[in-house]
């Protein structure tokens, strides 16, 4: 190879391997194709004494459905997974349970929260959801304990042929993922799992067909890669957090970025989450990244903060689809005095009240 080739490779190979940051001129334009000015208002309330979270929307046989978190009450406090039906995203009917908790040995007796895997990533694509081995499947933090969030949490998997129909999903026996697997970052993820959202890579950007994005705890929550070859084993990627956020004073403890959701505009893939405690309150944001490693994250206006009675206190955990040119925001909203109200609310780019 004579010297100009070899500079030209050289050169080539330091530019593959540079981090490539998302210019101002593209976040502002996603801002732009995201956002969601106008808030509808509440359109999932939960049973009396207990309370819902973590919306996940998708399409299925000519309908919309919503998987949802539900907080049981007292004595048996902890999560289940839900399903709501609805024929025009704002007016919801519950279902029933999809996600129960298990028997008295089970790893997950306490906690079974989760979120639908292999949506369709195609922003303004059909908000499907994908198969594998003939399967519909759920990502869900598990847990023994009952209370609220008590550690550790980890993370299962079940799964049907239907996802429309409000009876239990079968899961897996064993947890895919915990906070004692060999290659758990230490002090980074090794007190709690958190959500979780799997997608399929067609591309397999990171050498896998299987990419989940979670949050994870060790002195803060922090949002982490993972990949998997069959759905079922799954290997931590890279060695740190994927997405983080620090506070301006520099302290670690209680800040939380979390509950990831990936769609791909183009050839970005951008990553909607939730930032709490590193600034004021809790609110919705979002990175942008080319290779699914290097996040260029949105420094502008956040998408969804607190602005009214039902979400005084927080306004967080995104899930956004946009359907027939219209952008819609599904959030937790938790309002009232000491954050007694969670329920699940939605913003859209238009005014549809009117």
């Amino acid at each position: 190879m004579n010297r100009p080739s070899l500079l030209l490779a050289l050169t080539l190979a330091a530019q593959a391997q540079t981090p490539r940051a998302v210019p101002p001129e593209r976040m502002q334009a996603i801002y732009e194709e995201a956002k969601t000015p106008y808030k509808y208002g509440v359109v999932l309330e939960a049973p009396a004494g207990k309370k819902v979270d973590c919306p996940a929307v998708f399409r299925h046989g000519g309908k919309w459905y919503m998987a949802y978190v539900q907080l049981e009450q007292p004595p048996a406090v902890g999560y289940t997974t839900q399903l709501a039906e609805s024929a025009d995203l704002l007016h919801w009917t519950p279902l029933g349970a999809i996600v129960d908790r298990g028997g008295e040995s089970a790893w997950d007796h306490a906690n079974s929260g989760g979120g639908v895997a292999l949506f369709d990533t195609a922003w303004g694509g059909g908000s499907g959801l994908q198969k594998h081995d003939g399967r519909y499947w759920i990502s869900y933090l598990g847990g023994k304990s009952y209370g609220y969030e008590i550690v550790p949490l980890w993370i299962g998997l079940a799964s049907t042929k239907d996802p429309s129909k409000p009876r239990p999903w079968t899961k897996l026996p064993t947890p895919v993922m915990t906070t004692a697997d060999p290659d758990a970052r230490p002090g980074l993820e090794t007190v709690t799992l958190y959500k979780s959202f799997i997608f399929q890579d067609s591309t397999r950007t990171l050498g896998a067909p299987f990419v989940m994005f979670y949050n994870a705890k060790g002195t803060s929550e922090q949002i982490f890669t993972a990949v998997s070859q069959d759905l079922k084993t799954w290997k931590r990627y890279g060695p740190g957090p994927a997405v983080q956020n620090w506070p301006a004073d520099g302290s670690r403890r209680g800040v939380i970025t979390g509950d990831p959701q990936v769609v791909r505009m183009g050839d970005l893939w951008v990553m909607f989450y939730f930032g709490a405690f590193w600034k004021p309150g809790a609110f919705d944001t979002f990175a942008a990244s080319y290779d699914l490693v290097h996040w260029t994250q949105w420094t502008g206006q956040d998408l969804i903060k607190p602005s009214e009675p039902w979400d005084s206190l927080y306004a967080h955990k995104p899930w956004l689809i946009k359907h027939n040119g219209v952008v819609y925001h599904f959030y937790c909203s938790v309002g009232g005095p000491k954050g007694e109200h969670r329920a699940i609310a939605v913003a859209t780019s238009r005014d549809l009240k009117k």
